[in-house]
């Protein structure tokens, strides 16, 4: 049985204001041509397939153009839903696409047995038993008690998960036994494992409750196919338990990593090989970082992975120099001419004396309060959409207060 792991695809996703549907697009073509090249049986998404609950038509176009191009191959599909999908929209299509060679677990169940898989091989005999647990919300699998400490809500939510992969593993065994031979066994999950090493687009999915789930914790599976972690990792450094991270970088801060697909083989025996698969970068992603001076050689060299019709898309990180006012027109200099769109602009905020220094001719009589919010904002490391969006929404309270204070003089 080959089975190919990948998760965390996040169709739908606006990366600063940027579609990715031409790289979700060119990623389906790669995935097929993988597909045919390893002669694989089943593919398993493991969680995160979309960005939003309430995804963009093109995303889901993209989805069904996954499904029925697997099916067309005779492959099995696998998807598993994770913290950023909704339940509900992977699960309005369910059984339409059960007719398509799919099989969708959007939610835990109370009954384990309807999270038990059997994928076949492409001949149709059975390859593996999945125990094939999505994402796992708090309330699906716990009722809170008054008086919990912190610390006991993490312990009682550890055990209600831990206690669903048990229930779930012994129904696969029992599937298993009903059919009357030996499978390979593969658990998934869509969760923060002890030591995953993770990136700032990873959202914290039990904040407040558990931080992360212990790999003893898991069921005593052959295979072990993870999904939320945008690194590719083994856990623990465990050949069986392993993250195959998202396909496409989904944070500046993933620039430099190789993205990958895992191609698992299994058998009676268990797990026979584990073989990374390189996954291609379909679009120009760089984050640069240094003094102005230091700055044109890297531009240099990012723009050098880009074209005209399909520019590299940048993040400049200024030291020493940013304190200076008209930083984004300086770097809009540096850049000119270059394939290349500067997606975001951060200020290390290192130099605070020299900051302070130039602006301290200023005072707050010269400034409105829009400009006061927006200086401030300036100082966060946030990416310019949401700088945007709390500019927007602070412009709007104010226009609101103004509103009211003009309704109380008339």
């Amino acid at each position: 049985m080959r089975l190919l792991h990948t998760s965390d695809w996040h169709l739908g996703q606006h990366f600063m204001g940027k579609s990715r549907q031409a790289e979700h697009q060119a990623l389906i073509v790669w995935l097929l041509e993988q597909v045919a090249e390893h002669a694989v049986d089943a593919v398993l998404i493991a969680g995160d397939i979309f960005d939003t609950g309430t995804p963009p038509s093109y995303a889901r176009e993209l989805y069904s153009q996954l499904v029925v191009r697997l099916h067309e191959a005779g492959v099995a599909l696998l998807l598993l839903g994770g913290n950023h999908d909704s339940p509900a929209t992977l699960g309005e299509s369910r059984e339409l696409l059960a007719r398509l060679g799919t099989t969708v677990i959007a939610a835990t169940h109370a009954d384990p047995a309807t999270q038990v898989v059997v994928l076949a091989q492409r001949d149709g005999t059975p390859g593996c038993i999945v125990a094939a647990v999505p994402f796992v919300r708090p309330r699906d699998v716990l009722h809170s008690q008054a008086g919990q400490s912190a610390e006991d809500k993490q312990l009682s939510l550890q055990q209600a998960i831990q206690q669903h992969y048990q229930t779930v593993d012994a129904a696969a065994r029992a599937k298993m036994a009903e059919l009357g031979i030996t499978l390979p066994v593969v658990a998934t999950g869509h969760l923060t494992t002890v030591g995953a090493s993770a990136s700032e687009s990873v959202r914290e999915i039990y904040v407040g409750a558990l931080e992360a789930f212990p790999t003893a914790a898991f069921p005593p599976a052959d295979y072990i196919a993870l999904g939320h972690i945008h690194r590719p990792q083994k856990v623990g450094g465990l050949e069986h338990i392993r993250y195959c991270g998202s396909p496409l970088a989904l944070g500046f801060d993933e620039a430099k990593q190789q993205k990958e697909m895992l191609l698992v083989d299994l058998n009676a025996d268990g797990l026979q090989a584990v073989t990374p698969l390189p996954v291609p970068r379909f679009q120009g992603l760089v984050a640069i970082a240094g003094k102005l001076a230091d700055l044109p050689a890297q531009i240099g060299a990012a723009a050098a992975l880009g074209t005209p019709d399909r520019p590299t898309w940048l993040e400049v990180t200024v030291a020493e120099d940013d304190y200076l006012a008209d930083l984004p027109a300086r770097i809009e200099k540096l850049t000119d001419g270059w394939p290349l769109e500067v997606l975001r602009i951060r200020r290390q905020r290192g130099n605070a004396a020299a900051r302070l220094a130039a602006v301290a001719s200023e005072t707050l009589d010269e400034l409105d309060p829009h400009e006061v919010f927006a200086r401030r904002l300036q100082q966060e490391e946030l990416d310019a959409e949401l700088q945007q969006a709390l500019l927007q929404r602070y412009s709007a309270v104010v226009a609101g207060l103004h509103g009211e204070t003009e309704g109380e003089n008339a």
